[in-house]
């Protein structure tokens, strides 16, 4: 007669369930926080992006006395450099495409020659392409007042530095740590954007809308 062994097979207990579950939520904490920590950083880094432009700006008018990508005696200071019309005013979008009459794109080009800023190349095509913030979408500069603007920069006065394909959450964010928090007052604003990307194509929205929709913006802030 022959005798079957019979193997007794033991399952997983509450405590080895449990002790599985902490190091599951463990490990998927661990990945949120870092979620959290890279965009903090690139928040962050986006900020610092858009201060950079205004130090360079300034640093331009107090070494020639003139406005960057505005300056009428650029061509005589930098070889290889275009003019601008000297009247103290950008006459172009700060997502403008590189050419000699752009003078957000020229501000590009005369603050690299004159070494405020890196990048560049050969010709305005080169020297004039703007460059990403930490978010990936173009960073870049405009005039703030103009009676045709409906966007964040219509009621900003003076110059303004943009970034454009911001995430709403980012936008938020940094105007809470460099403005009010909302989107259409102060010195930071806000809006919606179109296939364009202009920052002029919108009226701003005084509340972020992130709840529902992270919708990518363009945002302004004044010098």
């Amino acid at each position: 007669m022959r005798v079957i062994n019979h193997t007794q097979q033991r399952g997983f207990t509450l405590v080895e369930i449990a002790i599985v579950l902490v190091i599951i939520g463990l490990l998927l904490g661990g990945v949120l926080k870092g979620q959290e920590l890279i965009e903090n950083s690139k928040i962050k880094n986006v900020i610092n992006d858009m201060r950079g432009v205004s130090a360079a700006y300034y640093a331009y008018q107090d070494r020639y006395r003139a406005v960057p990508g505005d300056d009428a005696q650029a061509a005589n200071r930098f070889n290889g450099a275009n003019n601008g019309t000297g009247n103290g005013v950008y006459n172009s979008l700060y997502n403008v495409a590189p050419a000699v009459g752009n003078e957000s794109s020229l501000f590009w080009q005369h603050t690299r020659l004159a070494g405020f800023m890196t990048g560049g190349g050969v010709g305005i095509a080169q020297q004039g392409l703007q460059p990403s913030h930490a978010a990936g979408g173009l960073l870049g500069i405009q005039a703030g007042t103009a009676a045709t603007l409906t966007g964040p920069t219509g009621a900003l006065s003076g110059v303004v530095v943009c970034a454009g394909s911001l995430p709403a959450r980012y936008a938020q964010a940094i105007d809470a740590q460099v403005d009010d928090s909302v989107g259409n007052t102060g010195s930071f604003r806000a809006t919606a954007v179109n296939a364009a990307a202009n920052a002029t194509a919108q009226v701003a929205a005084a509340v972020y809308n992130v709840a529902t929709i992270d919708q990518n913006l363009t945002a302004c802030l004044r010098f």
